[in-house]
């Protein structure tokens, strides 16, 4: 170990760099499927893989040849899980690319009929559903016309009301009653100088 921390850090960058050229090397070269590995004191990663293949890939050939166990039951049925997943959205991509009418060349009638039959509940439940939002509408708008209708009405009947007391003011000022005493209170002038109101 190189005690001196500036000079340790130069010949990690160097013999890491010498060691990934090698590996480049020798995939190309020799066609071998290489994968390296290496952290720095610090933590850090550094890898490389040949472009043929992955770093996973190698790892499992090399567990494969060698007999050796690197990740226990909990990681082998986490990456099935996942490669299980990766292939029910691959067919999923598929069935829609289907649905859409693409790629049907490679199918069989059996199963355009099913994509058939597929599209045609679509449909109809795309109509049922179109038709649910056209009665909901509906519903809103005969509400609303209803609401208008009685508003309108009360507003008639306030009108009525309100040009029948204007009536029964005009009838009693024609013939002689007290108008003050009949007008509504707020509708009755105030004297401007109370001042100058008759002494009591």
């Amino acid at each position: 170990r190189i005690e001196n921390s500036t000079n340790r850090q130069v010949t990690f960058s160097k013999r890491r760099a010498g060691i990934l050229k090698k590996a480049r090397e020798i995939g190309v070269l020799c066609d071998a499927e290489v994968g390296v590995v290496i952290f720095s004191s610090s933590g850090k990663l550094y890898d490389y893989c040949s472009p043929k293949t992955t770093l996973s890939r190698i790892l499992e050939k090399y567990q494969t040849n060698s007999g050796k166990i690197l990740w226990d039951e909990k990681h082998k049925s986490l990456s099935a899980e996942i490669d299980r997943v990766k292939k029910e959205n691959d067919n999923m991509q598929i069935e829609l690319r289907h649905m859409k009418g693409e790629d049907l060349n490679s199918l069989q009638p059996k199963e355009l009929i099913a994509i058939e039959e597929a599209l045609a509940n679509g449909q109809t439940n795309l109509r049922d559903k179109q038709m649910d939002q056209w009665r909901m509408h509906r519903r809103n708008e005969k509400m609303l016309e209803d609401e208008h209708k009685l508003l309108a009405f009360r507003v008639h009947q306030h009108d009525v009301e309100l040009s029948g007391d204007m009536r029964e003011l005009e009838l009693g000022y024609h013939h002689g009653r007290d108008f003050a005493s009949q007008m509504p209170f707020t509708f009755r002038v105030q004297p401007s100088h109370p001042n100058l109101q008759e002494d009591k």
